[in-house]
């Protein structure tokens, strides 16, 4: 009987051991925590990795800018009220950054009034907590603002995939444009208010790259990229992929 009862211990130890490498194989969200206050930052930053997010910090909105162009967050939680640039003016540079546009963002404020959620809300902010706030509230907001931004990434992306077949006919069909563009008629140069990224989605359009390659080489979204490509056809009055590039090779809008 004594013999038994050292071999029991160990088998209920088993099961906590295979649950954990589970619980590793999760994506980690990189969030940048934007907050002038260093004791509020530390405090909130230690819980957040405690709870297993990636998170870097910054002292003004400045700050927060200059940090989110490098890392590129999965979402942004920032305070209001900062010196040099607040929370809208770090929204507002956000917001027109052609990589960081579609950044979830949270603002943390000691401002709790409905007036001040709403221009938060009309400002573009994803979500509001007021201060002081529960910590497992924060974490509850931030990881359902993560797997919404997950979701549409997803879908976005299945979308992308939604017609491979016209998609391919398309690809084969400019290719071959591009193979005979020196016999196409060339028309005189006309002159189109492009913006930079709508100028280079058009150029490697015009290459036959798919969304899925322009995004990778421009470091954005597809989604980012079907918006642009809207743009093209919009802004040329044409409505397919083979007739923007016919329509960029006459008029000698791509190289």
């Amino acid at each position: 009987m004594t013999t038994s009862q050292p071999e029991q211990p160990s088998q209920p130890e088993q099961p906590s051991h295979t649950e954990q490498p589970n619980q590793s194989e999760q994506p980690t969200v990189r969030l940048l925590l934007v907050d002038d206050e260093p004791g509020l930052r530390s405090a909130v930053q230690a819980y957040l990795e405690d709870e297993g997010f990636d998170v870097t910090t910054a002292v003004d909105g400045e700050d927060g800018f200059s940090k989110a162009q490098q890392m590129l967050p999965d979402v942004v939680i920032s305070d209001v009220m900062m010196p040099r640039l607040d929370g809208y003016g770090l929204l507002n540079k956000l917001r027109a950054d052609e990589r960081l546009g579609g950044t979830p963002v949270i603002f943390l404020t000691a401002k709790g009034m409905t007036a001040d959620r709403t221009q938060g809300y009309l400002a573009g902010v994803d979500d509001y907590i007021p201060k002081p706030f529960d910590p497992d509230e924060l974490v509850a907001r931030v990881s359902n603002v993560a797997q919404r931004q997950q979701r549409l990434l997803q879908e976005a992306a299945r979308f992308a995939d939604a017609d491979m077949g016209q998609m391919a006919k398309q690809i084969t069909e400019i290719r071959s444009l591009l193979a005979q563009a020196e016999a196409l008629p060339s028309s005189d140069p006309v002159q189109h208010n492009f913006t930079p990224r709508e100028s280079s989605v058009l150029q490697l359009v015009a290459e036959g790259l798919m969304n899925k390659e322009i995004a990778r080489q421009l470091e954005t979204s597809i989604r980012n990229v079907e918006k642009y490509v809207s743009r093209l056809f919009i802004k040329t009055g044409t409505s397919s992929r083979t007739e923007l590039v016919r329509y960029a090779l006459q008029h000698r809008l791509v190289e």
